[in-house]
């Protein structure tokens, strides 16, 4: 495994950044000339993350002098890059660095390698395994292939991929979630690697009800930026399935057609015609 870059975000994770660097550092080998090379981006810590790293032999340390998010730590890390190969790994001590070498290792057969957390070993809260579910299952429909994990922040990927859609991708924990659905969409190869998933060190950063709804939203978003006839086609045919039957319900009942009925058919055609128009541009424009 030569010329891989591991890049972690950390913002105030001193409890367990030492651990997860001395893990990393034993299973990377930085020290042997073989071109890997570790990456922390701090992002605006208060405590004493920075100082933990800085003393480290090996890691670079990148520094940003305010809190910018973790996707904006991560496009930090991937523009100082210097392997050819990505891979992006928490500092909360939850994912396990032994599994490095086998993310990176399908580089080649793959675009991207995710660590998927279905493993025999994982530890996720309830509230989060119930929205993780739903989400899954939007994002597989829209996506038109099966996502066993879509928001994993351990996955391998090609550098020069992931700066074909870097000016995308945001400055938010969706950073993830974008990369996985830009690459599906645009017919990448993605495989999913079952990883282990261990409790974390220290306190959540992730709010399960506001960043729930967010990941609904991006979803949908990200899906119709590169695939827009699987979110616009959909509700054109309900409108006009709801159209077609209220205006035989009342043809029938009262031997009369509403506007109403009238009016949801034409709503349907009109958003079934952008959908196309939308579909036409991204592909003139891919």
């Amino acid at each position: 495994m030569d010329n891989v870059t591991v890049i972690i975000p950390v913002y105030n994770e001193e409890e367990a950044i030492g651990k997860v660097l001395e893990e990393l550092t034993h299973v990377l080998r930085t020290d042997n000339g073989n071109g890997n090379e570790i990456i922390v981006v701090d992002d605006g810590s208060h405590d004493g993350s920075a100082e933990i790293v800085a003393n480290r032999k090996g890691v670079r340390l990148l520094q940003h002098p305010n809190n910018r998010g973790y996707g904006a730590a991560l496009k930090t890390g991937i523009r100082h890059a210097r392997g050819d190969v990505i891979v992006i790994m928490d500092a909360d001590g939850t994912y396990p660095s032994a599994e490095v070498p086998k993310l990176a290792g399908h580089i080649g057969d793959h675009d991207m390698v995710v660590g998927a957390r279905v493993g025999n070993n994982v530890e996720i809260p309830i509230l989060r395994r119930l929205a993780k579910f739903f989400l899954l299952k939007l994002a597989s429909y829209l996506a038109r292939t099966k996502i066993p994990d879509m928001n994993s922040g351990f996955r391998a990927f090609k550098k020069d991929v992931a700066m074909n859609y870097i000016h995308l991708l945001p400055s938010t924990f969706s950073f993830t979630t974008t990369i996985t659905l830009a690459l599906l969409c645009n017919d990448y190869s993605v495989k999913f690697h079952p990883i282990d998933y261990r409790e974390r060190i220290g306190e959540s950063k992730v709010n399960p009800i506001r960043d729930t709804a967010n990941f609904v939203s991006l979803i949908v978003r990200t899906v119709m930026y590169f695939n827009p006839l699987r979110v616009f086609l959909p509700v054109s045919a309900l409108l006009m399935c709801l159209g077609v039957c209220w205006v035989g319900y009342t043809a029938f009942a009262s031997h009369n057609i509403t506007d109403s009925g009238i009016l949801v058919m034409l709503t349907s055609i009109i958003i079934g015609a952008i959908g196309l128009l939308a579909d036409l541009i991204v592909k003139r424009n891919p």
